[in-house]
């Protein structure tokens, strides 16, 4: 996509695991995803102006991994033009595209580590936004229960869990969830952000090794509502809840200490849907204006957010079976 200034937008697809890094969003003490890439992009073009920023599908939280991250960021000609030039000791060699050429500078002579990859460049189409055009975000986590194999080659991504569960009561609460509703109970509130959410997918199957994989799929999620939806999940299989009671929790839409967040670990964003590009600028333009809608609630309602955040659930323990001792307090 190409502006009438000459800015060209860029769509990244990115992979990373999430154990090294404090989340996406750049922090200035903290390493981050964001800040890893940020900072390869500023030795790409740091002949070519100010570096580009990204924007992304999806902010992950502390720990969370993903294999279909996807992010854009605009090039001005100066930059997008550098690109197009042979890089210092390819003389003879074909030249790469454009894209291409970020691809190869940005996974290789830019430094990245090996736990964040771009898979990924391409011009973006028309009307292209990675965070407001996306019709919906597709993520997985992965429960190895008692019974289960433990792989230690993938200990950093599956939560081992002490007891057995009962995937048949886990899906059966899940499916209750399904639908547009307010997950309140589910989110950890930010001042001026929506909680109203359209869950379009949320299952669970063992996979054929015995490990519980859930499939959850939504419009956009909010602050820690995957983690918080399968920590539930994970009570109605230990038998702590009911399966009909999840539904019932996300009606009263106040955080509750009656179930645990899940650990960050065993989350994976897999996958971002987006429409067909003649829909992606009336897509985008949807999704800022719902956003300005709901920063615009009643400051009474802001205030019953914030006030319940007191109650949030603590983070799900790898200790003995269905204790909460040890479990720490989310922030």
């Amino acid at each position: 996509m190409t502006d009438e200034a000459g800015t060209v937008r860029l769509r990244l697809d990115i992979a990373y695991d999430g154990s090294g890094f404090a989340g996406w969003a750049r922090q200035p003490t903290l390493r981050t995803v964001q800040g890893e890439l940020e900072s390869a992009l500023e030795t790409v073009f740091r002949r070519s102006g100010p570096a580009p920023r990204l924007t992304v599908a999806g902010r992950t939280d502390a720990g969370v991994h993903a294999t279909g991250q996807v992010a854009h960021c605009d090039l001005t000609p100066e930059q997008w033009g550098s690109l197009a030039r042979p890089h210092r000791g390819a003389v003879g060699r074909p030249q790469r595209l454009p894209t291409d050429a970020l691809l190869h500078r940005l996974n290789g002579i830019a430094g990245l580590d090996s736990d964040v990859v771009v898979t990924a460049v391409a011009v973006a189409p028309p009307g292209f936004d990675a965070r407001f055009s996306p019709v919906w975000r597709r993520y997985a986590y992965r429960v190895a229960d008692l019974g289960a194999p433990r792989d230690p080659l993938r200990r950093g991504h599956t939560l081992w869990y002490p007891t057995r569960l009962d995937e048949g009561a886990m899906e059966t609460g899940a499916l209750t969830l399904l639908g547009l509703h307010d997950f309140a109970t589910f989110c950890k509130p930010r001042e001026g952000a929506t909680t109203i959410r359209t869950l379009q997918e949320f299952r669970w199957h063992r996979e054929p090794d015995g490990v519980l994989v859930a499939s959850l799929q939504a419009d956009a999620f909010c602050h820690s509502m995957v983690r918080a939806m399968v920590g539930a999940s994970l009570a109605v299989g230990e038998g702590r809840l009911a399966p009909h009671r999840l539904a019932e929790l996300r009606e009263d839409a106040v955080r509750t200490s009656a179930f645990n967040v899940a650990p960050a670990k065993g989350l994976v964003l897999t996958e971002v849907g987006y429409p067909p590009d003649d829909e992606l600028a009336a897509r985008a333009e949807q999704t800022r204006a719902r956003r300005d809608q709901d920063g615009h609630r009643s400051e009474a309602d802001q205030a019953r957010q914030v006030a319940i955040s007191t109650a949030a659930p603590t983070a799900v323990p790898e200790g003995p079976a269905g204790s909460g001792a040890g479990a720490e307090r989310r922030a």
